[in-house]
């Protein structure tokens, strides 16, 4: 994989309302995470620093020639810990749960060709600026979502759904993980954007796009992100992470069915 320039910013807030910042994230490039956990009494904190850590292990021996199956690894090995701390839990607290979402992002080498592989799992998204508007590459797994594709509520009234925060798929769920993967031509992405759902529940995907491309380095714009959901109410965690390709070359390019097959060819019945 050829080297890759790439500058990025990160930053986390507690908000105006949590008393525990339950967010975690990595910037360890070519690799970068967001998690936001969910359990609280020391569970959802806890749950969101154990993908951290198993990202930042990947990222201390990566190999981008196997980026999708480290991945896949990463994410197993969280999940793993997570449902033993959970069950020990349990033992004395009856009902306890720790959980997690998690969006990664890394570079790797697909035959030769650098790209970026992108994975959710949860509500926090994956955002990339392309032509200058604001695409959101992931797709929320969370019970609004599924509303909205079934045709039952339209996004605006999602936002205001009752069951907005209710998710689907999450690490820590006994039933197992089901992630959803992305591939990317480098070109494709001019800026892309991590975020749990304290930014993304607080200010609006065209104010997003407004701070992504008006403000040009990555480290402020991930303040901004960061503080325009805290003045907006800060009922959450809000964390963001901004990457940007240096001497980036436009390629709009992007069969996602296609690189979607391609990846579940890839990692088989890892997850």
């Amino acid at each position: 994989m050829k080297d890759v320039d790439l500058h990025h910013g990160a930053s986390t807030d507690v908000g105006l309302v949590r008393k525990v910042n339950e967010d975690s994230y990595l910037v360890a490039p070519p690799v970068f995470v967001v998690a936001d956990g969910m359990g609280g009494h020391s569970g959802g904190d806890v749950a969101s620093r154990m993908v951290v850590e198993e990202f930042q292990r990947l990222a201390d021996d990566y190999d981008p020639r196997r980026g999708a199956e480290q991945v896949a690894d990463a994410l197993g090995r969280a999940q793993a810990r997570i449902l033993d701390y959970g069950e020990a839990h349990r033992a004395l607290q009856p009902g306890w749960h720790a959980g997690t979402t998690a969006v990664a992002a890394v570079l790797v080498d697909d035959e030769g060709v650098t790209k970026w592989l992108l994975v959710n799992l949860g509500d926090s998204r994956i955002y990339r600026i392309v032509d200058g508007r604001l695409e959101q590459v992931s797709v929320d797994h969370s019970v609004v979502q599924e509303l909205v594709d079934a045709g039952q509520i339209t996004p605006e009234e999602a936002s205001v759904h009752p069951e907005r925060h209710v998710i689907t798929r999450a690490l820590g769920s006994p039933g197992g993980i089901h992630p959803d993967f992305f591939l990317l031509p480098l070109g494709s992405v001019e800026r892309l954007l991590l975020c749990s759902d304290g930014v993304t529940g607080m200010i609006d995907d065209a104010e997003i796009e407004e701070i992504l491309e008006s403000v040009a380095d990555p480290r402020d714009a991930a303040d901004r992100l960061v503080r325009a959901a805290v003045a907006a109410g800060g009922r959450d965690n809000a964390t963001a992470v901004v990457v940007d390709v240096v001497g980036l070359v436009k390629d709009a390019t992007y069969d996602s069915q296609r690189q979607l097959q391609s990846l579940e060819s890839k990692l088989g019945g890892r997850l």
